[in-house]
C-alpha cells in the first residue's frame, strides 16, 4: 500500500516539479517509451540471465510482498507462542508419544487446525514439527545446544531463501544507472549520425539521449532501491515469528516455568508485533 503511494508521490513530484519550473514535458514524454524500452529490456534480460526459474518466481513473490506487507500480524505471533507452548507442555506432562501424531501429520492435527494462518506457513510448521519429531525420536536425549544448532541451521537456510529476491532487486538497482548510461550513449551515437541536421533537431536528439541517464538514475534510487529496502524490512519482520518459536522450544526444554517461557519469546519480538505482557498471558489462559 505505502509502496504504491510512494511511487505515485515520486512521479508527481519529479515530473510536476519539472513542469512547474518551466520544463517542457513534451520532449521527455516523447523520449520516455524508447528509453524505457532499452533500459527496461536490458534490466529484464539481466535478471533472466542471472537467475533460475525458481529465483525468478521468488522475485515475483517478493515484489508482491512489498505491496502486501508482512505475512504475520501481532495475533499470529501470539498464536505461534501459544501453539508451541501447548505442544511442549503436552510433551512434558503426557510424554513425547502424545505429540507424535500431531507433529507427524500437522494437516490433520486438531491442535494445528486451531491455527489455520500458521498452518499455511509451511516453513514455520516444518520448523516446529521437525524439531519436535527429533525430540520424540531421541526420547529425551537431545541436549540443548544440539536442538539450538538444528533450529538455527533450518532458520538460516530459510532466511537465506527469503533474502534472495531482495538481493536481486538491490543488484538491479545498482545496475540501472549504468543501463541508463547505455541508453544515453546510444542516443548520442544516433545524434552524431545526424550531425548535419539543424541545431534545433540536434538539441532535441541530445535531450532524448539524456532522458536515458535520467530514467536510469530515477528508477535505481527512486523506485527499485527503495523497493529492495522495503522487502528487507518485511523479511526481517517475518523472521521474528521463527525466533519466537525457537525461544519457546529452547526455554521449555530447559524446564523454565510457562510464564518465563512465554515472556522470553515475547520480549524478543519487535515493537510492531510484540503483544503486551498481560495481553499475551490473558490470551494464553483462554487457549
Amino acid at each position: 500500500m505505502f509502496a504504491a503511494i510512494g511511487i505515485v508521490i515520486l512521479i508527481v513530484m519529479v515530473f510536476g516539479g519539472f513542469a512547474i519550473t518551466g520544463g517542457a514535458l513534451g520532449p521527455v514524454l516523447h523520449a520516455l517509451p524508447h528509453e524505457m524500452l532499452i533500459i527496461g529490456g536490458a534490466a529484464v534480460g539481466a535478471i533472466v540471465a542471472g537467475n533460475s526459474m525458481h529465483e525468478l518466481k521468488a522475485l515475483g513473490k517478493g515484489l508482491g510482498k512489498v505491496f502486501k506487507g508482512p505475512r504475520h500480524n501481532k495475533e499470529d505471533h501470539i498464536d505461534a507462542i501459544a501453539l508451541t507452548t501447548k505442544l511442549m507442555k503436552m510433551m512434558k506432562t503426557e510424554g513425547a508419544v502424545s505429540v507424535e501424531k500431531h507433529v507427524s501429520e500437522p494437516d490433520t492435527s486438531p491442535i494445528f487446525s486451531e491455527y489455520p494462518r500458521l498452518l499455511a506457513n509451511k516453513p514455520l510448521v516444518g520448523l516446529i514439527c521437525d524439531t519436535l519429531n527429533l525430540m520424540v525420536i531421541s526420547t529425551g536425549t537431545l541436549e540443548n545446544h544440539a536442538i539450538e544448532d538444528i533450529m538455527d541451521n533450518a532458520m538460516k537456510t530459510h532466511f537465506h531463501d527469503m533474502a534472495e529476491p531482495q538481493h536481486a532487486l538491490q543488484s538491479l538497482a545498482d545496475a540501472l544507472p549504468a543501463l541508463g548510461i547505455v541508453a544515453a550513449v546510444l542516443g548520442v551515437v544516433k545524434t552524431m549520425g545526424s550531425i548535419d541536421q539543424p541545431p534545433e533537431i540536434l538539441g532535441a536528439m541530445i535531450g532524448s539521449a539524456l532522458v536515458g541517464t535520467f530514467l536510469g538514475v530515477l528508477l535505481a534510487y527512486g523506485v527499485v532501491g527503495p523497493l529492495a529496502g522495503r522487502l528487507k524490512q518485511i523479511n526481517e519482520q517475518d523472521e521474528q515469528i521463527f525466533h519466537a518459536v525457537k525461544q519457546v522450544v529452547m526455554a521449555s526444554h530447559q524446564g523454565w516455568s510457562q510464564a518465563l517461557v512465554v515472556e522470553s519469546a515475547r520480549s524478543g519480538l519487535g515493537h510492531a508485533v510484540r503483544p503486551g505482557q498481560i495481553e499475551l498471558l490473558d490470551a494464553m489462559r483462554g487457549r
